[in-house]
């Protein structure tokens, strides 16, 4: 009989050696080695595996299941209609940004409506909970807590209980008490996850998971902990302010393109249904250096504030901040901006802000910044009910974007009169109740401030 070869993995990155090792040939991390327990260990004994047989893709049967809402229309547009019965999904954010407080929302708002909700705390007492509850109104009995962190009892607990959806906050909490090291290292949560994802699959549950992030903005954790799941959703947005934003970076049952927009207020999370609108209140119409442009959230369009600020530097070196953007686009379209049209913006500060901290990344923002850099340089304002989109070359040319009528349908809703895009979006519009102005250079658009 052949003998059982011990694995040792490394509890910092997971990696995986078949023998002991002073220092990770993965992460380079010392002190990391760790002997993995029984139920880990690989045993290659392929004569007892059992066979399933391949079946034609044909032949399988699947429907359309029907989803369960969560009582937000902004969460179940970013979930792809709702949640999926047995799906896992991880909901990632900063400490302090309101995750839990959604997700008990959720709950409640899911256990008023009749289903058996499971709300599962390794962080908070019940006690706690319901001091947190206080505040969001009334709760249905459909909804049970449980403070645990053991996942065998919580394994267990589900079992018995056959709830209609489950929340665990967080898992980097939970532990297995057959895998020999702390809460929250990469192997615990690896293989709580990994409970979790074959308790959703196998009782057709659906499991909400709450993850911390880095510093880096990551969920903290092995990075397969996102490949496991089948959505990641990620709460935005700075602590300080009243708004919250939620995106969809993984869904298997829908797009990945959408994002929620949320208020925080005394009672808990408020969806915000016409996030354009919420974004513009308080704007300036009389400064220079301020455009509203339309971006595309998914299927949703949003109109925003662009701010821009230059100031001639007191340094040899001049300075550039850009606040919700990317800084490197910000340097690229101020330096076309010199070359093409011949103003010398090398001797100036130049601060860039997306007003209501929305960060923007899409390429129909680059005209917007054209022509707020252009209005702060001549300290000339741009009219209040206009609105701005394009992507900009090096050449200085402005490119065609995507889903242009959805955007000048978006910026007529809101009561704007003009609009300025690229000439060769023109093409498909229909809307004859609004000003269209076709711009094919940022010379053509330095002309209209």
């Amino acid at each position: 009989m052949a003998k059982e070869k011990n694995l040792f993995y490394c509890t910092e990155c997971g990696n995986e050696q078949t023998t002991w090792f002073g220092v990770c040939p993965a992460c380079h991390a010392g002190g990391t080695c760790a002997e993995a327990p029984s139920s880990k260990k690989k045993v290659h004994a392929s004569k007892n595996l059992l066979v399933n047989d391949p079946v034609a893709i044909n032949k399988v049967t699947a429907k359309d299941e029907e989803r369960i809402t969560t009582g937000f229309s902004e969460l179940d547009r970013v979930l792809g209609g709702g949640i999926v019965p047995g799906g896992l999904v991880l909901v990632g954010g900063d400490p302090g940004i309101g995750k839990s407080t959604l997700l008990l929302q959720v709950c409640q708002n899911m256990a008023n409506s009749g289903l058996n909700v499971l709300y599962i705390s390794g962080e908070e007492s019940l006690k706690q909970i319901r001091l947190r509850a206080n505040r969001m109104g009334d709760f249905s009995d459909s909804l049970k807590l449980l403070s645990e962190t053991n996942l065998e009892t919580i394994e267990a607990t589900v079992l018995d209980q056959k709830p209609d959806a489950v929340v665990v906050d967080s898992i980097q909490t939970m532990y297995r008490e057959d895998i020999g090291t702390a809460p929250g290292s990469v192997g615990q949560v690896r293989e709580s996850t990994n409970s979790l994802m074959q308790l959703a699959k196998g009782e057709n549950i659906p499991i909400f998971i709450v993850g911390h992030v880095t510093k880096e903005g990551t969920v903290a954790g092995p990075r397969m902990l996102e490949h496991m799941v089948d959505t990641v959703l990620y709460f935005e947005g700075d602590k300080q302010a009243v708004y919250r934003i939620i995106r969809g970076v993984k869904n298997r049952f829908g797009s990945t393109n959408e994002i929620g927009v949320f208020e925080m207020r005394n009672n808990g999370l408020n969806q915000v249904l016409n996030p354009s609108e919420y974004m513009l209140e308080g704007r300036a119409k009389d400064a220079s250096g301020t455009v509203v442009a339309c971006l595309m959230e998914g299927t949703r369009p949003m109109l925003v504030e662009i701010q821009a600020l230059l100031s001639r530097t007191n340094f040899g070196q001049p300075r550039r901040t850009a606040v919700g953007t990317d800084y490197n686009r910000v340097n690229l379209l101020m330096a076309v901006i010199e070359k093409r049209i011949g103003l010398q913006m090398a001797d100036y500060d130049a601060y860039v802000n997306i007003a209501g901290g929305m960060k923007v990344t899409e390429p129909a923002l680059d005209l917007a910044l054209v022509m707020a850099f252009i209005s702060s340089f001549k300290n000339r304002v741009i009219s209040p009910d206009t609105i701005v989109f394009g992507e900009v070359g090096l050449a200085g040319e402005v490119r065609a974007i995507s889903q242009a009528e959805q955007r000048v349908a978006e910026a007529k809703k809101l009561g704007f009169k003009k609009v300025i895009m690229p000439a060769v979006s023109l093409k498909n519009i229909r809307e004859n109740d609004i000003e269209l102005i076709g711009i094919n250079d940022i010379k053509e658009a330095s002309e209209q401030i």
